[in-house]
């Protein structure tokens, strides 16, 4: 038996859909609100719960091997760190307690890119350890401390943890969408009024970064990192290769890193006067271009695993909100869906 904490979401579900291919059985643990739709048709076990429900958990661990951790916070927008090293890090504190005294033969942490070491001037791999604390995101801040005590966990030879450093995932089924993912979605609809040059950040197809959680529970080996990215992509291709995979005009207009900052100048002067945080401030601007350019040999030659070029995927994801789109859907409908973030 396979447990996929967190199998709804974008990763979780893919992760999912990977395993029941194989012919595996899967138990999917979820919260009781989640959404469920990315895991519509599949025959699994389903159990909702909270992760701090030690006998919840437990129930649902009993019987696996493997654990596949994809629970996640992701909005690194929020003021107020609570929520995010809640989920982050409090939540698999009590799921690796859990775990410790459980059989398992792995536990696939779903860590991130921004975990990795931060050098402009050369490409960085695993060995390089986090280091830019000093300009890091509350959101960045909950991940590091998440995958520093996966990993203490595995040093201490208490649970057989794996941490996979997954950059932005890309494809189809990506139902909220993610925060990367909602480019994709407005260009897709026709709803993106500008476009975007010099963000460039690690990137990979969803269903490959799956493939790399399977593989590293087959191959990968306890206390290792593994980065799980296909290439350094610039977000305005992101753009562009969405909109042309519909038949849509990438947008016209196309900012560059000084507009991108002057508004999100303007979002963070709006969170302090307002107390509501903006998605779109000085600090989620330079979380979209401040990571280097990474190496994924350790993935390849370890884990065999070969990732496909992450502009199909995007391709794929486009398609996925051309098609979801209803004949008669009004632009406020449209604009809502290409804008709504995943929690």
């Amino acid at each position: 038996m396979k447990l996929v904490i967190g199998g709804n979401g974008f990763l979780g579900a893919h992760v999912v859909r990977a395993l029941v291919a194989d012919g595996e059985p899967v138990r999917v643990f979820s919260r009781t609100t989640s959404d469920m739709r990315s895991l519509s048709g599949l025959d699994v076990d389903h159990v909702s719960g909270s992760l701090f429900d030690h006998d919840a958990v437990a129930a649902a661990m009993r019987g696996a091997d493997v654990v596949y951790h994809c629970a996640v916070d992701t909005r690194a927008w929020l003021t107020d760190p609570t929520p995010l090293y809640r989920t982050n890090v409090d939540a698999l504190g009590a799921v690796l307690d859990v775990a410790a005294r459980a059989d398992l033969d792995a536990f696939v942490f779903t860590s991130t890119m921004a975990t990795i070491g931060r050098h402009p001037d050369r490409v960085v791999d695993e060995r390089d350890s986090f280091n830019w604390r000093d300009t890091a995101t509350d959101y960045v801040l909950s991940r590091v401390a998440a995958e520093d005590l996966a990993l203490r966990y595995a040093r201490e030879e208490r649970v057989p943890v794996r941490a996979m450093c997954v950059s932005n995932t890309y494809g189809a089924r990506d139902w909220q969408p993610t925060p990367h993912g909602s480019f994709v979605a407005a260009a897709a609809l026709g709803r993106m009024p500008f476009g975007i040059r010099g963000m460039r950040a690690e990137a990979v197809a969803v269903d490959d970064a799956a493939a790399a959680l399977l593989a590293a529970a087959r191959r990968g080996r306890t206390g290792e990192r593994y980065i799980v990215s296909e290439r350094y992509l610039d977000l305005g291709e992101v753009i562009t290769t969405a909109a042309t995979a519909v038949g849509a005009a990438p947008p016209r207009l196309v900012l560059g890193k000084p507009a991108l900052y002057a508004a999100g100048a303007v979002g963070s002067l709006r969170t302090r006067l307002t107390g509501r945080p903006q998605r779109l401030r000085i600090e989620t601007v330079r979380l979209m271009h401040h990571m280097s350019q990474m190496s994924h040999a350790k993935a390849e030659s370890e884990l065999d695993w070969h990732p496909r070029p992450v502009t199909d995927a995007i391709a794929e994801g486009a398609r996925f909100w051309r098609d979801r789109r209803r004949p008669r859907a009004t632009t406020t409908q449209a604009s809502s869906e290409a804008s709504s973030s995943n929690e």
